[in-house]
């Protein structure tokens, strides 16, 4: 058993995690962990083992003799409330803390339909990861699809890479594109980055209104059906790199009790929630971006530090940062046509094979995880929860220890 004690604990070593440990470790010891072998988190993951430009410029302020960065440690349990239980290739590992942030991020959203099982089938950002991992596309016929802002940056990084991107796929109205367009007028930084994707991907048709409703191949994907101002067309592609929204990871939060809230954890104002002790910076606490994700971040490391006067001077720019996620949000809300594309046999927990037919008739997530198993799976719930909650209004399911698969050595 290996123990580490440090005056604040930072769980995420993504854009958050790094600018509350560059924050807070003018003041305080800091200890950063993080599930992945690098830093930089989803955002900033690092291309073929080597560290993004990005994370590079705020590791230097974490490079601190203060501070200790912990990769492929995974907190799986709370011992107490300032001790967290993690395991690692070397074995468990206890983390004794004063103060905590938790920042640690988001995942894609996925929805079922027809097909969105099939080899050849990916999240928009999981396969740009792969591809960041040295996945070979070059000459691929790509599809993506999903909503929101993500899916031009996948779409231009997969290009680069010598993918033939057919189509991006956009649900969101054409109407609802343009307004969003407005909003980023009040933001010159973001304007010229839409700008700069756009111009990138000017040969790649980006279709809004649109949406695919079936996958079809033997064992892997061939053709894929769209849906589009009440017309169908089939493309034959290779790859489908799907995304609609993100939901924050807000497990370890949960476990903590700390208070949350239409999915989302409640602070205050210092990035403070429920729990004295316990900061939160980042996409748990609302989907704003990176540079939402970098000040609040900042806030939450100044103020676990005991730095609350330099906090409070960066509120007016987090509040800032903020808006543009609302806007994000109302512009890209997922259409209710979207609800009913499963049918009986589409699988919707992919973990236990749970179909779409076995849930409809449940009225919440734990009767049908009681009867079908629905999220007992070694994803636990994170892929069926939020596509269950979306598709039949189920609040999502409960938390409990361990939050991730632990091996029983650790336990």
């Amino acid at each position: 058993m290996n123990k580490v004690s440090t005056d604040i604990l930072i769980v995420g070593a993504g854009p958050a995690g790094l600018a509350a440990a560059a924050a807070a470790s003018t003041n305080a010891s800091v200890t950063i962990v993080d599930d992945n072998p690098l830093a930089g988190g989803q955002i900033w993951r690092a291309e073929r083992g080597k560290v993004s430009i990005k994370t590079q410029r705020l590791l230097p302020a974490t490079d601190h003799a203060k501070v200790r960065l912990l990769n492929g440690v995974q907190i799986h349990s709370a011992i107490n409330e300032r001790c967290l239980a993690a395991s690692s290739a070397n074995g468990n590992v206890e983390l004794e803390f004063e103060k905590l942030v938790i920042a640690t991020g988001a995942r894609e959203r996925f929805l079922p339909f027809p097909g969105w099982t099939l080899h050849g089938v990916f999240g928009a950002g999981g396969l740009q990861a792969l591809v960041k991992g040295g996945l070979n596309i070059a000459g691929k016929r790509v599809i993506i699809s999903g909503t929101g802002p993500l899916l031009l940056a996948v779409g231009e990084y997969l290009k680069h890479k010598g993918a033939n991107v057919l189509a991006i796929v956009e649900q969101a109205s054409r109407s609802n594109i343009n307004r969003f367009g407005l909003h980023l007028l009040s933001s010159p930084s973001k304007l010229r980055q839409a700008i700069t994707l756009r111009a990138k991907l000017s040969n790649v048709p980006y279709l809004t209104n649109c949406w695919v409703t079936h996958a079809s191949g033997g064992d892997r994907l061939h053709n894929v059906t769209l849906t589009r101002n009440g017309k169908t067309r089939s493309l034959e592609c290779d790859l489908l790199a799907c995304g609609f929204h993100l939901v924050p990871n807000v497990e370890l939060a949960s476990l903590l009790s700390c208070t949350i809230e239409n999915g989302f954890v409640t602070v205050n104002e210092y990035q403070q929630t429920s729990i004295a002790n316990v900061f939160c910076a980042g996409e748990p606490t609302g989907i704003g971006g990176v540079e939402s994700a970098l000040v609040e971040g900042e806030i939450a490391g100044l103020a676990a530090s005991g730095q609350s006067d330099l906090a409070m001077k960066l509120f007016a720019v987090r509040d800032r940062a903020r808006r543009f996620g609302e806007k994000m949000d109302l512009s890209f809300a997922l259409r209710d046509e979207l609800r009913i594309l499963a049918d009986d046999n589409t699988i919707v927990c992919r973990c236990e094979d749970v179909t779409f037919g076995r849930l409809k008739d449940f009225t919440n997530f734990r009767e049908a995880k009681l009867q079908t198993r629905c999220g007992m799976g070694p994803c636990q719930g994170r892929i069926c929860g939020p596509a269950s909650e979306f598709l039949f209004g189920w609040e999502p399911p409960s938390v409990r220890p361990p939050i991730f698969p632990v091996k029983m050595e650790h336990l």
